[in-house]
């Protein structure tokens, strides 16, 4: 095994107005061959020998929760909601009155780095803050009472979460694909609107609109069940990561359709910067055209990417149900099985944005400190120099590909837990369990390759 030399920091395309990720990465932090080869080898071991080897009992009580304390009963989320409102709509407005500059504005600076990347983790590692931070229910709650008014539609049930995964696709694709989605007053414009049309939603369907059609909240709720802290009989209780999901009853289909393109969107926003991917579109990464290039080809690839995800992750549950002669619908296997793959997004999710969030975190605390571009400084930093000598020196980037792989292989793990606990409710017996898991385990052994092998692919875009 080489010696673990990673100064392999390149400054890629790198102009003045890029936001990191948000625009244009320009951070590109090479994993060592020999490290990520590893660590999927050691990841596959572990999947075997936990398939294989745990009673049937193991996996299940590894995700029993912990009653901690009776869950108060503070009715303060509508206040919070209101509050979040109000701050969502001083960054609209300092997206279209602040500079232009996305590193300056807090607009992109708040959407991209600190809702996107971290409100989004958090949800997913602590716990359902989605409760208290939505920028929706407490002010169509003051709507309603000064109103007297409820939903005017009935939300059809046949759409179920149709809606959702639409404006989902349609949200990543205004990530990936468009131009300058870190642009202050193209974002104002986009989140402006996004919000103010999801107001229409609920006015129009009631909270129904919430739960099956606004994109961000499915994806919070899902998430939530992966966090530590949850509740359990009126009690806050604590678990390890997922223990929810086996608490909950199955998703419906919409969900799990919802669920799988949240893990092919990820897994996309990563491949889509790569020099493969570019070598595929027939492009030199080192002389990228810029965004407005490629959209429809991104917008295709995305698509293509979901799709196709899809359709494996049904394949091997097809396979596996009749490996295990169990003679469960397809449709019922992938509802009961997709919400396992929720470690898998939330763990890619935190190790490819980990060292954007490192760099432009800064920016955000510039923009705390001054956030009306007025010199002033309220958290007391005084000078600030955003840095990123951290990526330069041997133990602090050992530590950065360390953290980015472990949370790789830890959300694969409990992916695995999770499916295998599910196997053994379902199927009765640890044999039949492992034997009707083999497929999907294989396809969670070659996802854990494939995202080591995106953390360490150069990126270009």
């Amino acid at each position: 095994m080489r010696n673990l030399i990673v100064i392999t920091l390149s400054l890629l395309l790198l102009p003045g107005l890029v936001l990191a990720h948000a625009s244009e990465q320009g951070f590109v932090l090479l994993l060592p061959t020999d490290i990520y080869i590893s660590a999927g080898v050691a990841s596959v071991a572990l999947t075997v020998a936990l398939l294989a080897a745990l009673p049937a009992w193991v996996a299940a009580r590894l995700f029993r929760p912990l009653p901690l304390i009776p869950r108060p009963n503070i009715p303060l989320h509508h206040l919070t909601s209101c509050l979040s409102a109000l701050f969502l709509a001083f960054l609209v407005w300092r997206g279209f009155a602040g500079p232009r500059d996305p590193l300056v504005n807090p607009l992109p600076l708040f959407v991209w780095t600190v809702w996107w990347i971290g409100l989004v983790s958090l949800q997913g590692l602590i716990g359902n803050h989605w409760r208290w931070t939505n920028p929706w229910t407490g002010p169509t709650a003051i709507l309603a009472r000064l109103t007297g008014s409820r939903s005017l539609l009935r939300y059809p049930s046949r759409l179920g979460h149709l809606p959702g995964i639409v404006i989902f696709l349609a949200f990543a694709g205004f990530l990936l694909a468009d131009p300058a989605p870190a642009d202050p007053h193209r974002l104002a414009i986009f989140a402006g609107g996004y919000w103010y049309l999801t107001l229409m939603g609920i006015t129009l369907f009631g909270p129904r609109w919430l739960l099956r059609g606004e994109a961000l909240t499915i994806l919070m709720r899902i998430y939530a069940r992966m966090g530590l802290v949850g509740r359990v009989r009126g009690r806050i209780a604590l678990g390890l990561w997922g223990w929810q999901v086996l608490t909950a009853p199955p998703v419906s289909l919409g969900l799990a359709l919802f669920i799988v393109t949240l893990l092919g969107t990820g897994s996309f926003d990563g491949l889509n910067e790569t020099f493969w991917w570019m070598g595929l579109l027939g492009l030199n990464p080192l002389e990228f055209p810029g965004r407005s290039a490629v959209i429809f080809q991104t917008l295709a690839g995305l698509l293509i990417a979901n799709a196709a995800l899809i359709a494996v992750f049904a394949l091997c549950l097809w396979l596996g149900e009749r490996i295990a002669g169990t003679g469960r619908p397809l449709r019922q296997a992938f509802c009961l099985f997709a919400p396992t793959i929720l470690p898998i997004a939330l763990g890619y999710h935190v190790a490819h944005y980990l060292t954007a969030a490192m760099v432009d975190g800064q920016y955000v605390l510039m923009a705390l400190t001054d956030p009306l571009g007025r010199g002033a400084d309220l958290l007391g930093l005084g000078p600030f120099f955003v840095t990123t000598g951290f990526f330069n020196t041997p133990g602090t980037v050992k530590a950065i590909w360390l953290t980015q792989a472990g949370a790789v292989v830890i959300g694969h793990v409990i992916a695995i837990l999770l499916a295998h606990a599910l196997a053994v409710r379902g199927h009765g017996s640890t044999w039949r369990a492992v034997m009707g898991q083999a497929p999907l385990a294989l396809f969670m052994i070659g996802y854990t390759v494939f995202g080591l092998w995106l953390l360490a692919s150069p990126r270009g875009m």
